[in-house]
């Protein structure tokens, strides 16, 4: 089991690095703003001491008022974790840059979340649909899809 990392020491580092980045945080939760996602997935997968080397996963959540992106960061080196979010607030070109180029393995997981709640990954190598064809309308895991 991995320990989860004391969080105002992670705020403190990041809001020294990137002031207003950090939106808000509790436990072992920081909400970042999705402007600076991929700045500060980078700097927790490179710096010494955090060492985020394994992105277990990336999901998203429809929550009505907007649409929030979860990262959960593991430092096999420390044993230690975090939960990275991030909201969209506009629902209708939602985007946030991917972290594609830091951890490969969230390929399919952001070309699943952009097939199935349409969130756009900037930057991913080949964000195109993944379980549903080509020309489907619409994203089936957001709460405002209707089905025909």
């Amino acid at each position: 089991m991995t320990l989860a990392l004391p969080i105002t020491e992670l705020v403190a580092k990041l809001e020294g690095k990137f002031p207003g980045s950090v939106v808000e945080s509790n436990e072992n939760v920081i909400l970042v703003k999705p402007e600076f996602v991929f700045q500060v997935a980078s700097f927790l997968k490179n710096t010494t001491g955090f060492d985020f080397d394994y992105l277990d996963f990336v999901t998203a959540v429809d929550y009505n008022s907007y649409l929030e992106v979860v990262y959960y960061l593991v430092s096999l080196k420390h044993n230690h974790s975090v939960i990275m979010k991030t909201r969209c607030t506009d629902r209708e070109n939602p985007r946030v840059p991917s972290v594609v180029s830091l951890w490969s393995g969230a390929n399919f997981q952001e070309r699943e979340i952009y097939d199935l709640i349409g969130i756009k990954f900037e930057g991913h190598p080949n964000l195109k649909r993944f379980l549903l064809w080509e020309g489907f309308q619409g994203y089936p895991l957001r709460k405002d899809f209707k089905l025909p």
